[in-house]
């Protein structure tokens, strides 16, 4: 797995082979094809580690374990978010260079795609769900501002990357980010 990620970190899916990946590993083609029927499935393997925090977190916040929508209004709520953000910057960096920059002609090209289709999906239904919790909020949010939302959090995970922002304003950045979507969330829902 490390080779293979090494690899696709170096040229992208589509250049690497798995005769390469065999070489760099020091393992057998035919080995290899005992454990991973195509390229695509050891790519997937690769980076399912930060594609599985995606979902965790996605849950957590707007999920079946949705957090209620009234915590945003606590300063704790934020400095949880911001810190669960770096961390998983900090943890995923490498993979999230493969799946954002290297997954051109794998099965994961439109990753953030299909994620932001499906996050404003469970988006709505827990606005929804809050609804009936917290009459007094106004969840008439549309569609499309709901999927920009995953959109510029994806935009501000890629920038953070390219840019290489060191380990020390990598808190800071977020932060100030986060600062202004919760505040236009709030606002947004008179929360």
């Amino acid at each position: 797995m490390k080779a293979a990620g090494d690899l696709f970190l170096e040229k992208g899916f589509l250049k690497v082979s798995m005769r390469e990946i065999a070489a760099r590993s020091n393992v057998g083609l035919s080995n290899i094809y005992n454990y991973f029927k195509s390229k695509d499935e050891i790519f997937c393997r690769v980076v399912g580690p930060a594609m599985k925090d995606f979902d965790r977190m996605l849950d957590e916040h707007h999920g079946r374990r949705g957090m209620d929508i009234m915590d945003m209004r606590d300063t704790t709520y934020l400095e949880y978010v911001v810190r669960e953000y770096t961390d998983y910057i900090r943890r995923h960096r490498r993979l999230l260079t493969l799946l954002f920059f290297k997954a051109h002609g794998s099965s994961l090209e439109n990753y953030k795609k299909d994620f932001t289709t499906r996050a404003t999906t469970l988006v709505k239904e827990y606005f929804t769900k809050m609804k009936e919790r917290h009459p007094q909020i106004d969840v008439d949010i549309s569609d499309f501002s709901i999927h920009m939302h995953t959109i510029w959090i994806f935009a501000m995970f890629e920038e953070l990357i390219v840019h290489d922002i060191s380990p020390g304003e990598l808190e800071k950045v977020i932060s100030e980010y986060l600062t202004m979507e919760v505040a236009g969330w709030r606002e947004l829902m008179k929360i």
